[in-house]
């Protein structure tokens, strides 16, 4: 399969045009069984592919994603064309405006070809919790994609797009990349911008790349990163070159291993396969360490108080008066109770409650004051690691993707498959997931994490391992490049 430069570069030299490459990909979309897309746009991605095709003609610059076809998970808005987060609560609504990172997308060239399948406001682990239907995994149509990012993952795992943008929390683009075998990164909070980005938990969201490879999870992240001014949450610190330390070897560099990530409940092929990988990472004359991450049991709890509590507060504005569905009132109870009891789903309405009650007079200095506290423990403790070390490898989910429906009767039991994620959000830390081997035919995937804004390092480390593999190469059963 063509990468994103290649794939430009044959359409920057009219070897093939852009309409020619989005009508393909549309006719794939169109033919999917795996629910990876809400809203495709195929007529408004062949409208830009002519802009491109025509630009081209009469000899313009085009950019570095010029004729690359990019699908946006739904709860990032894109200007009129429906965005409904996977919830029925947004079903027709159709955004003024389009989201900063959907803006460098089109100003760099990409097509949009669609809106991705997503868990309700990005709310799961499975792409089970969506209005919509979950999405399946490709590798296995009865097996779970991973959430919240479920249709982007699915989609780029499928060949159905070049690239997707997915949105993080607690790992909804990293666990789902896991899954699904392809690579997901979770930049630092504040590398990119969240203007138009449906707010879930203010604090931990964050937008993120999915590709089929290290050096277009890159390209795409070096044109979504950057300060915003619409964003006050978005940092100001300098973008690097992405792509430029990709081909420099790993020589010396201080890989951590952590014995935290490799306790109880890690599915015994999965530990195997990522201490394989480590063990390549180490023959690629790396030095591995022994670290520790005492507080890594916390991070799960801690986090399932600060977003429910965030969550609670960012979904009051869906109350059936300001914008978004409503269900048919007489009193303005029913106009608050109806609408938000018909239109939510379960996962929603669950969070809702429990962020109200921990916030409430009372629970609030007991568990979310509480919570804070233990937010800070964990982010000294990465600060500890990486003082020793230059990346931290770990397994990034403890299991292969689960059956469709096997966890949704035990929220507890499907919390726990962000176990080895959640710490990275909880400390606004970078990470990235690339595929390490199949078990029993399911991917497993390999996190690497780094300090804040380590991204370069990330993907240097990243690239180094998938070249010395060939695992990129694969597809899921059935799955056939389109270039």
């Amino acid at each position: 399969m063509l990468g994103i430069q290649q794939l430009t570069e044959k359409i920057k030299a009219r070897e093939l045009s852009a309409v020619e490459v989005v009508e393909k990909f549309n006719k794939t979309i169109a033919a999917s069984k795996l629910n990876s897309f809400i809203t495709p746009t195929p007529q408004q991605a062949l409208a830009q592919a002519r802009q491109i095709d025509e630009a081209i003609t009469k000899g313009e610059k085009v950019g570095s994603l010029a004729g690359v076809p990019v699908a946006i998970k739904d709860v990032i808005v894109t200007k009129g064309i429906r965005s409904t987060g996977g919830s029925k609560i947004l079903d027709n609504y159709l955004p003024p405006y389009d989201a900063t990172v959907v803006e460098r997308l089109k100003q760099a060239g990409a097509i949009i070809v669609g809106k991705t399948n997503c868990d309700e406001f990005a709310m799961g682990s499975s792409g089970e919790n969506s209005g919509y239907g979950p999405s399946n995994n490709p590798w296995d149509k009865t097996k779970v994609t991973g959430g919240s990012s479920s249709g982007s993952t699915a989609a780029v795992a499928a060949v159905e797009c070049v690239a997707a943008l997915g949105s993080e929390t607690g790992g909804s683009v990293r666990q789902p990349a896991s899954f699904c075998g392809v690579v997901g990164l979770k930049p630092t909070y504040g590398r990119v911008s969240r203007h138009g980005l449906m707010a879930m938990t203010s604090s931990l969201d964050q937008v993120g790349p999915l590709a089929r490879t290290v050096t277009d999870t890159a390209r795409i992240l070096q044109v979504i990163a950057g300060q915003d001014e619409r964003d006050a949450t978005s940092s100001r610190q300098s973008v690097p070159d992405y792509l430029a330390n990709l081909p420099k070897d790993i020589k010396g560099m201080r890989i951590g291993v952590a014995a935290e990530f490799f306790a109880d409940g890690l599915q015994a092929e999965v530990k195997e396969l990522v201490e394989k990988a480590i063990a390549k990472i180490k023959s690629l004359a790396a030095t591995i360490v022994e670290v520790s991450l005492p507080s890594l049991e916390y991070a799960l709890a801690a986090y399932y108080v600060i977003c429910p509590s965030e969550v609670s507060a960012n979904l009051a504005r869906y109350d059936g008066i300001r914008y978004g569905g409503r269900a048919g009132v007489e009193s303005l109870a029913d106009l608050y109770t109806k609408t938000r009891g018909q239109l939510l789903g379960a996962e929603a309405k669950r969070r809702i409650m429990l962020g109200t009650y921990v916030l409430s007079a009372g629970y609030y200095e007991a568990y979310y004051h509480q919570a804070l506290l233990v937010r800070q423990v964990i982010k000294k403790d990465f600060d500890k690691i990486f003082n020793k070390v230059d990346i931290l490898a770990t397994p990034t989910t403890p299991t292969t993707a689960f059956a469709l429906g096997s966890k949704l009767a035990d929220p507890l039991s499907m919390y726990l498959a962000d176990v080895y994620t959640v710490p990275v959000n909880i400390a606004g830390l970078p990470a990235i997931s690339l595929p390490c081997g199949l078990a029993g035919g399911l991917p497993v995937g390999l996190q690497l994490i780094g300090p804040a804004w380590s991204e370069d390092k990330l993907l240097q480390v990243a690239y180094q391992y998938e070249q010395s593999e060939r695992w990129r190469e694969q597809l899921p059963p059935g799955v056939k490049s389109v270039y």
